[in-house]
């Protein structure tokens, strides 16, 4: 049990440190603007933009908050830890503070570099970056070591009260907003230094209020910490949401949220990234995938929460490696339940393939096709389809009425990583095309149907790329020469404005095939 007069007293400095936060943040920043979306049950979500900060994460406010505090007659140096928007934060203090001070900021070796090179231009001269370990506790490990060895301060990400009363300003700019009171709010949680400021202060006005504590499924430190009773360290630690990445909560944020926090909820990596969906078709805005971590938290568990007509959510930044997108995309779709993949079982001779397509394709929208011959009797197409939860369910009841075998492999890693095989010894005479042709339903179907009576399809990988032009690239077999020959007029007479046809080379089909094809499929 925690010992209640000392929590008072943590929540009691916690509130004087945001309202001293109040006189120093805006010497580097201004307040970020909250913002509506009104959604289909009435409810509206007010997205508070720290994403629009000088940084585009929400971090300047605390780190500044502390810096600013430092006595520069007596400090040797500072010194922090970061997996990234920290360590920017860090870096605009020291710059506004002309170098007055030393400041080395310790980041693992894996930092996305667009955060590293974040940290630089903010910085500049006066800050020292230095890469050490794959994890962030490997940073904060070397960070302490340094400040014990050199007498510097170290300014935490998150376990200081100056800290957190610096990320409590985000709190003090809604309350200011007038738009108030709100029923719940949902906030992402790392080591907990802005869920405790941003609940601090929340609760004191609005003391209905629900706080919901959101942290991602393989980093929920602070609510391993809060089921049992006690700090715990966790073993592995998914690192996709960088920035909630940690490993064990703070001593002082632990407390706090214990008592501030009504109820912890988890979300997958996919459901964040249906969240950066939904902040992208509402408002136009990309955020890192922490950023969309607490309304993940409401999209993913309103149905089973109270009803809540006003929620405040926090996009709390934007610092996302561009290469990350690829992966956003493809997972988003799954974390909002709207997409599957399941693999097929039919016989394998010539115009099965092309029913099964024909027969999917006017039931539910196909947004990949992956199939590799590797048996003569049967086949095992993968498709993913988009289509909502109920009209799935009437179409897997159907496909399971009349027979069809399937399987649902959403979310397994040879699915996720495009693995699949081609057994070239099972082939006499292929041709692989690269088809390009209008991304609109039917437009490849007239072209697959001709195809299927002149050839056996051996291959073929498509993904829907979200263009107005779609592209697959399709292995056809064929008994001989003759046939094949037959095969390429017929793809001549098909053309049309649109669709397109390039052919492999040798070369390029002995790459996919894994060998050198030698015209035989021995």
């Amino acid at each position: 049990m925690s010992d209640s007069k000392s929590s008072d007293d943590l929540l009691s400095r916690l509130h004087q440190e945001i309202l001293g936060a109040r006189a120093r943040v805006y010497e580097v920043g201004k307040p970020t603007p909250l913002e509506a979306i009104d959604v289909e049950d009435g409810t509206t979500i007010y997205l508070k933009r720290e994403d629009l900060s000088p940084m585009h994460a929400y971090k300047w406010r605390g780190a500044y908050n502390r810096m600013a505090m430092l006595d520069p007659e007596t400090t040797k140096g500072v010194v922090a830890a970061s997996a990234g928007n920290h360590a920017q934060g860090v870096a605009i203090a020291a710059a506004k503070f002309g170098g007055v001070f030393e400041t080395r900021i310790f980041m693992p070796l894996n930092t996305p570099q667009m955060k590293q090179d974040a940290v630089r231009q903010l910085g500049g001269d006066a800050v020292t970056i230095e890469l050490i370990g794959d994890r962030y506790d490997d940073s904060v490990a070397a960070a302490k070591a340094c400040a014990e060895e050199n007498g510097f301060e170290l300014i935490h990400a998150f376990d200081d009260l100056a800290v957190m009363g610096g990320q409590g300003t985000i709190a003090d700019e809604v309350v200011m907003s007038g738009e108030g009171p709100f029923d719940a709010a949902f906030l992402q949680i790392g080591g907990g230094g802005m869920a405790s400021g941003v609940a601090a202060w929340l609760k004191y006005y609005y003391p209905d209020i629900t706080i919901y504590g959101v942290e991602g499924v393989g980093q929920a430190s602070m609510k391993a910490a809060v089921e049992q009773g006690e700090r715990v360290r966790l073993e592995n630690v998914d690192v996709f949401c960088d920035g909630t990445a940690v490993a064990v909560a703070g001593e002082q944020t632990f407390e706090l949220c214990r008592d501030l926090v009504d109820e912890f909820l988890t979300v997958t990596n996919e459901e964040v990234c249906a969240a950066m969906q939904f902040l992208w078709e509402k408002k136009r805005v990309i955020p890192e995938p922490a950023g969309a971590m607490g309304l993940a938290g409401w999209a993913i568990h309103r149905d089973r929460l109270p009803r809540h007509r006003k929620v405040l959510a926090i996009v709390c930044g934007a610092n996302m490696d561009f290469a990350q997108l690829q992966r956003v995309v493809r997972a988003a779709r799954i974390g909002s339940h709207t997409r599957r993949y399941l693999r097929f079982e039919i016989e394998e001779r010539p115009g099965t393939l092309f029913q099964l397509l024909n027969e999917l394709r006017t039931r539910a929208s196909i947004v990949e096709f992956q199939y590799g011959k590797t048996d003569r009797e049967r086949a095992w197409p993968v498709i993913g389809f988009d289509s909502a939860e109920e009209s799935f369910n009437e179409l897997e009841a159907a496909w399971k009425k009349r027979g069809l075998k399937f399987e649902d492999l959403t979310g397994e890693p040879d699915i996720e990583f495009r693995a699949f095989n081609l057994e070239p010894g099972l082939l006499h005479e292929p041709l692989f095309l690269q088809i390009e042709f209008s991304e609109r339903a039917g437009a490849l179907a007239a072209f697959l149907e001709g195809a299927s009576k002149l050839s056996d399809f051996v291959y073929f990988d498509y993904q829907y790329s979200g263009e107005r032009v779609g592209r697959a690239l399709i292995g056809f077999d064929f008994p001989d020469k003759e046939a094949r020959e037959r095969f390429l007029e017929f793809t001549e007479t098909s053309r049309d404005a649109t669709r397109t046809y390039r052919a492999l080379s040798e070369k390029q089909m002995s790459r996919v095939l894994g060998r050198p094809w030698n015209g035989s499929g021995t």
